[in-house]
């Protein structure tokens, strides 16, 4: 019991943090989260609502990424896993076992889109001024922003929620 008070307790200060950040249009802002052990930044203004990890009706027929659709505060959701999206994870691999720590991250209702990215677990908000460009000089898809490192040494991979949105591939399924 004491384990669910904590997580609602850090849940409801990450949001307060959350609704914080978007009021700052100052500078850019993230949303850091962890597919596969890859550290994921989202930027603020693009993403919506983190819902816990709700339960999920598949959909035949669908790419392995597309993991079914979900009830998010009454309307339904695509949800994605976004670790098989991007590659990070085997397509054919099973889903995580422990996936207490797991949430789904709606996109923006501005974005127009009603699809829930799943991640494998929050790992807080990430602000300009504690990252540092990390330009490797790989190829990346159009939705892939830039590459930073933090203080720590840990490389972040920022992602253009807008530009996923209106992609291609993720589009033929999502819609």
């Amino acid at each position: 019991m004491a384990k669910k008070e904590a997580l609602r307790e850090l849940q409801s200060r990450l949001a307060e943090r959350l609704q914080n950040a978007r009021s700052q249009a100052d500078s850019a802002s993230w949303l850091a989260v962890e597919c596969a052990g890859q550290g994921v930044l989202l930027p603020l203004a693009q993403a919506g609502e983190i819902f816990s990890l709700s339960p999920l009706v598949p959909v035949p027929h669908t790419q392995p990424w597309f993991v079914g659709v979900a009830n998010l505060r009454g309307r339904l959701h695509g949800v994605v896993d976004l670790s098989r999206f991007l590659g990070l994870a085997a397509a054919g691999a099973a889903p995580e076992a422990g996936r207490e720590q797991s949430r789904l991250i709606a996109f923006n209702p501005a974005l127009d889109i009603n699809c829930a990215l799943l991640v494998d677990r929050l790992a807080g908000l990430r602000s300009a001024e504690q990252l540092q460009g990390d330009d490797d000089g790989q190829a990346r898809p159009a939705f892939a922003g830039p590459r930073y490192i933090d203080a720590a040494g840990r490389r972040w991979q920022a992602l253009q929620l807008a530009t996923l949105a209106a992609d291609e591939t993720f589009l033929k399924v999502t819609r």
